[in-house]
């Protein structure tokens, strides 16, 4: 998500802490854990109203008994939603890609268009303006007959496995039509939900109250499948938030030594900044590290970093980068930048300095006739870097790892991520995250979190980056600091 946030946060009250007694892992193996009851309980007391239905209307004790039951069932209900989220991206891929067919990307007036339609099938698509219906049912039958046989297009293989699962044998007329049929009903689906969530911040916004829009905004996707796309601008503020935080003097140079990505994400087909003609990757583990040493808050030959997922795609993508590194195997991440999307010029500044701390400039990919007026560069970002990213398979609103003092993160980055879930699960994510988290550590994320007398991770400042002159295109960083016990 991106949006210009006016200043207006979050509930800043006292602290009270209470100590919940905690094993310590084997030194530099730590193990990812599912928050206890004992963790959990003063969020359980405090949100009593708004608890979910299986803990709603019971006593502490019966919550208690039933916690590590309920734990299990509501991480596999959580993962469950990831396969939504692919099918929303399968739904950008279609819309944005470029890699399966000749047909341009559709823009956001002819998506606007196709809002208007109303109840989207084949039949509506085909009697709509030739300028949207022609391009779009074109796509998707060129999506589906290059899932047919997608080769090494990692893409397409995606989408091969998500349209198989719907549709069959994608050789068959009957698969491709069960195919075709599974995208415009997908594509239905997506539409109708952008549109409820611009209604709701549109009713937010009316309302006048910027903390409560921001509120809005900070859960916005709560009953939203899981997406794991990403892209590059958001790193920008998050690097202009932690030239704010030094000036401040809340972190130092050279103290940032381990840091924690929360979500970093795919770039798989993002409407805006995202694209499918370069493989997929990774940006934000590499772009953190960028800032950091740009900065001077991190020395390249002492920094570690750690992402944690729930998503076995993003996890197994950074697991083998990290092992591509180890035998001195390049990494690569495409840097596109679309040339009408009027960037601000520190933006433009940041896509041009990227990666000038981590690695060297590298051959671009070719760009496509049908991607738009693009311009775009590349980096190869330094092996021994690649090599020290650590992913693990954590679900932060349930899971964190289990640290000894001396392991726990100087910077954890969430952004893009809490914004899918609703107050009760961020306040346990913020349990989480507070445990990970060293005595004046900092987690930076786009989000306004519900802060509770009791938690040790508390507001202290904040950042407002504006993108480009397009509305609404920009983030508001929060800065979340861990207080000493």
């Amino acid at each position: 998500m991106k949006s210009l946030i006016i200043l207006g946060l979050v509930l800043w009250l006292a602290a009270a802490a209470w100590p919940s007694p905690q094993r310590s892992p084997a030194a530099g193996n730590p193990r990812t854990v599912y928050i206890s009851f004992d963790d959990a309980r003063e969020v359980v007391s405090a949100l009593r109203e708004i608890l979910p239905e299986r803990l709603s209307g019971k006593t502490d004790e019966e919550i208690r008994a039933s916690w590590p039951q309920w734990v299990a069932q509501y991480d596999a209900s959580i993962r469950q939603r990831l396969a939504q989220g692919d099918e929303d991206s399968l739904v950008n891929f279609v819309l944005f890609g470029t890699s399966f067919t000749k047909q341009p990307r559709v823009t956001l007036a002819q998506l606007q268009e196709l809002k208007d339609i109303g109840q989207i099938t084949l039949t509506s698509l085909t009697a709509a303006n030739d300028a949207v219906s022609r391009p779009i049912t074109t796509r998707v039958m060129d999506l589906v007959a290059a899932a047919a046989l997608p080769r090494r297009n990692d893409r397409l293989i995606f989408a091969q496995k998500i349209l198989s699962q719907r549709g069959g044998n994608l050789v068959s007329p009957s698969g491709r039509q069960r195919a075709t049929d599974y995208l415009v009903a997908s594509l239905q689906r997506v539409i109708a939900e952008n549109s409820g969530y611009a209604r709701v911040l549109e009713a937010a916004r009316l309302q006048g109250d910027a903390t409560e829009e921001f509120a809005e905004r900070s859960r916005l996707f709560r009953a939203r499948g899981l997406s794991s796309d990403t892209s590059l601008l958001p790193n920008f503020a998050i690097e202009v938030a932690l030239r704010e935080i030094k000036e401040r003097g809340l972190l130092t140079a050279g103290s940032v030594q381990r840091v924690a990505i929360i979500g970093p994400g795919l770039d798989f087909t993002d409407k805006q900044e995202g694209y499918d003609f370069y493989p997929q990757q990774t940006i934000q583990p590499f772009a953190v590290v960028d800032s950091l040493l740009r900065l001077g808050l991190a020395k390249s030959d002492s920094i570690n970093m750690t992402t944690l997922d729930l998503s076995a795609r993003v996890n197994d993508h950074l697991r083998q980068a990290s092992q591509r590194a180890a035998r001195r195997v390049p990494y690569v991440v495409q840097l596109p930048r679309d040339e009408q999307a009027q960037w601000k010029p520190e933006a433009i500044q940041y896509w041009q300095r990227f990666g000038d701390q981590i690695g060297q400039p590298a051959r671009p990919a070719a760009i496509p006739l049908t991607a738009g007026q693009l311009k775009i560069r590349a980096v190869q970002i330094r092996p021994s870097l690649v090599a020290r990213v650590r992913p693990f398979d954590t679900n932060i609103v349930l899971q964190r790892l289990e640290l000894q003092a001396s392991e726990k993160f100087d910077l954890i980055v969430a952004t893009n991520v809490l914004v899918y879930y609703d107050n009760f699960d961020q306040s346990l994510a913020l349990i989480n995250i507070e445990k990970m988290l060293r005595p004046g550590g900092l987690m930076l994320s786009n989000n306004a979190l519900l802060e509770l007398p009791f938690f040790k991770v508390r507001s202290a400042g904040y950042s407002t980056v504006i993108y480009s002159d397009r509305p609404d295109d920009g983030d508001h960083i929060v800065w979340y600091r861990r207080v000493p016990d």
